[in-house]
């Protein structure tokens, strides 16, 4: 029967656990930015889908009421009938409300536009107009 035996050098010392911690840290800190960066970017790109399905509902709405609603109304009217003429058949969006944008701000919505028939723009992670990277303002017009 052979006997098995251990040597003193069988498992990893302390020190070179604490190199190997080092290292996965320094690869945290250097993909850790990028990661974040593509999730901002993610929440641009979510709100530009957004503004175009809402772009989409407001044709639909004009359709129907021969129309597109004014600033007052605002895009509560995709999902409350108001107003007269036309035959309201909504609601126009997804589960019977407007959405908000991925920071969690109302989308901003003009009618008449000072781009077209209505202007309906996201002001960004800030709420603010301007800005630049996930601040930037987000419009229907570009």
């Amino acid at each position: 029967m052979k006997r098995q035996t251990f040597s003193r050098h069988a498992g990893f010392t302390l020190v070179e656990l604490l190199v190997v911690m080092a290292i996965l840290a320094m690869l945290v800190g250097l993909v850790g930015p990028a990661v974040m960066d593509q999730f901002g970017g993610a929440k641009t790109k979510a709100a530009k889908i957004q503004i175009e399905e809402l772009g989409a509902s407001l044709d639909l709405y004009k359709l129907d009421m021969g129309r597109y609603p004014n600033s007052g109304q605002g895009l509560d009217a995709l999902v409350n009938k108001s107003g007269s003429g036309g035959k309201w058949n909504g609601p126009y969006v997804k589960k019977g409300k407007v959405p908000k944008d991925p920071w969690g701000y109302d989308y901003v919505y003009k009618s008449p536009g000072d781009h077209g028939n209505y202007d309906l723009s996201s002001l960004g992670s800030d709420n603010a107009v301007g800005g630049e990277g996930e601040a930037q303002d987000l419009h229907s017009w570009e």
